[in-house]
């Protein structure tokens, strides 16, 4: 099995930089996966509430399993959020589309996670279905 087929069974998303834009990535893209049966976790440290889903400041601060660690941050910001996913003992790093940050993808791959890197997973979930 592919490693994409193999996230997509993972149901715990996290969503760094989560906005409640409705035309934001971080927005539909998320919207899409919670319809789709995923369990989605924004983090971001503006809001309480979105999408009438409770919002935590960070990865740190949730108390249910995260699986998956998707990040709608710019590419410098990248590397403090892969070593909370760590410490959180995420088991996968996504880098939505245009994140690309290689020392990050080096840190959590040494750490034992599965990395995806530029790609967006609701693209990858319609694929994959």
């Amino acid at each position: 099995m592919d490693i994409v087929k193999q996230i997509l069974l993972l149901k715990n998303i996290a969503i760094v930089g989560m906005s409640s834009r409705k035309e934001r990535p971080s927005n539909y893209v998320s919207t899409y996966m919670n319809k789709n049966n995923y369990n989605i976790i924004p983090i971001n440290p503006n809001y309480k509430i979105i999408d009438g889903l409770t919002c935590y400041p960070n990865l740190e601060s949730v108390k249910t399993t995260i699986d998956t660690v998707t990040i709608f941050r710019k590419p410098e910001f990248v590397i403090p959020i892969v070593k909370s996913a760590i410490s959180i003992k995420a088991k996968v790093i996504w880098m939505q589309d245009g994140v690309i940050n290689e020392k990050a993808k080096n840190i959590a791959t040494e750490a034992g996670l599965m990395v995806i890197m530029n790609d967006c997973m609701l693209r990858q979930h319609r694929f994959n279905k």
